[in-house]
């Protein structure tokens, strides 16, 4: 989904322009930058949260030349998901009983 998409659905299901949507999304997304920023975790419950990680230093190798190389320390935001989208991304199946003996 591009951003354009997301601005047509969230406009769509607040009956609202896509402008004022545009709006509240750009307002979002300053707004979780600027909490990335300081280092803050973000979080939705049933959704999922943020969090900023920082990576250390390491080596690595220059996948087209082979020559190794220092891949500098970085921050990085990672996401894990909560149980309610979980739960929707792997809907659970129904058990089969299992196969044996009648008694």
């Amino acid at each position: 989904m591009t951003k354009t998409e997301l601005v047509k659905a969230v406009s769509a299901k607040t009956e609202t322009t896509q402008a004022l949507a545009g709006k509240v999304i750009d307002a979002v997304f300053t707004s979780l930058k600027e909490n990335f920023s300081k280092g803050e975790p973000f979080s939705v419950v049933g959704f999922g949260s943020f969090k900023v990680v920082e990576t250390s230093k390491r080596k690595g190798r220059n996948p087209r030349t082979g020559a190794e190389m220092v891949i500098p320390a970085a921050k990085k935001v990672r996401f894990s998901m909560g149980k309610g989208l979980r739960d929707e991304l792997n809907p659970k199946k129904p058990t089969k009983p299992a196969k044996g003996k009648k008694k």
